[in-house]
């Protein structure tokens, strides 16, 4: 809040859409993270999440469009095996994904940046590699494939604000469905 008594609202919004995980699926992606020899920090317990699209900094009128359509991207649970580890080099991050795709998962997270694109926000054109990020400053793991593959029941869709006027920082739940 401001000292005017309203809402705090910042003209840019840094934001991303994603796949958040159950307490029980986050618990263990904590673990693994913590567990993980690859140097680094680990990701903080609640910033973990499986982007589907990143719209990057965009004005709150665009994140209020994003908002108020998530629902219409209404999907099934969508079972997902993290069992596999690796590293984003430049980004020096160590994640985990499934070494196999759900074409559930790919085709949301196409319908994701169509969202984007109604909402008249461009997202980039990379492939999409589903991950969780799980630690910072990181080197590459020795090996890739997981003895304990973390086995998640996908339900859960967010819009996330990540930080304040568009700068990087803690995040806040814009938006979620299924709506609790």
């Amino acid at each position: 809040m401001t000292r005017n008594g309203r809402p705090e609202t910042s003209a840019k919004k840094r934001v991303f859409l994603a796949l958040w995980p159950d307490e029980t699926t986050r618990g263990a992606l904590h673990h693994l993270a913590r567990g993980l020899a690859v140097g680094g920090r680990p990701v903080p317990r609640a910033h973990l999440h499986l982007t589907l699209a990143f719209p990057g900094t965009v004005d709150s009128v665009r994140a209020t469009c994003l908002a108020e359509r998530l629902s219409s991207l209404h999907f099934d649970p969508i079972p997902i095996v993290l069992d596999r580890v690796d590293h984003f080099e430049r980004a020096r991050m160590a994640w985990v994904g499934p070494s196999r795709c759900p074409d559930a998962l790919e085709q949301l997270a196409e319908r994701a940046r169509g969202l984007c694109l109604a909402c008249g926000v461009e997202t980039d054109d990379r492939p999409f590699r589903p991950h969780v990020s799980l630690r910072r400053f990181a080197r590459a793991p020795e090996r890739p494939d997981l003895d304990e593959p973390i086995h998640w029941f996908a339900d859960t869709l967010v819009l996330i604000e990540s930080g304040n006027n568009g700068n990087p920082g803690p995040y806040r739940l814009l938006a979620r469905w299924p709506a609790e």
